[in-house]
């Protein structure tokens, strides 16, 4: 379990495809090291819950299955890329965000973004499947960061981004035409999964 607050970021080592399927992923985090990070981990990739496979000092690997390279962008991400990074919530940690499985639900267009005040607002596709989730006011996970959805459309919903989130996090990079991974609120997907 995560909170959506993303306070480090690393870099893509490697995404080394397999012949049957999945990859190996490899990123470095420096603050991996300070963390105590050890195999077995859950650590959040761009908002993606992957298990630590191996531990060489800021360097750690992941195996992604198929299934995860089908609904995220990791299967894109290449050496250099930078990723933001989140460690599993522990016992008593403070809850600033929301509550993120690292369940990536799909990957989606960002539209456009514009500057809004002394922040920005974008403005990103809406997988017609998860419209139920994503309301004006309710919250979003996009690349593991916990926004709010500050207004919806049909097939579109926009986030209103504050500069601390530009900075700590890979938001600001992503450019128009870019994708992204979302994940919708638990609780959204649980009403709606009661209603049914």
């Amino acid at each position: 379990m995560f909170s959506g607050i993303v306070a480090h970021r690393g870099v893509v080592l490697a995404n080394d495809a397999l012949a049957g399927g999945g990859a190996t992923l490899r990123v470095r985090c420096d603050a991996a090291e300070e963390e105590a990070v050890t195999p077995k981990d859950s650590i959040a990739i761009d908002g993606v819950c992957l298990t630590v496979t191996n531990v060489d000092g800021g360097a750690l690997s992941f195996d992604v299955v198929p299934e995860t390279l089908a609904r995220s962008t990791l299967g894109d991400r290449v050496p250099g890329d930078r990723v933001n990074v989140e460690f599993a919530l522990r016992a008593g940690d403070r809850i600033g965000g929301h509550f993120v499985y690292g369940h990536v639900d799909a990957v989606a267009r960002v539209l456009f973004r514009a500057r809004e005040g002394q922040g920005e607002r974008v403005r990103f596709e809406l997988p017609a499947a998860l419209a139920f989730g994503i309301v004006e006011k309710a919250f979003v996970a996009i690349d593991g960061v916990s926004l709010t959805v500050a207004a919806a459309g049909t097939d579109w919903f926009e986030v209103a981004v504050i500069p601390e989130t530009l900075a700590r996090t890979t938001l600001g990079e992503r450019a128009s035409g870019g994708t992204v991974n979302l994940e919708i609120d638990p609780l959204a997907r649980y009403a709606a999964a009661k209603r049914a």
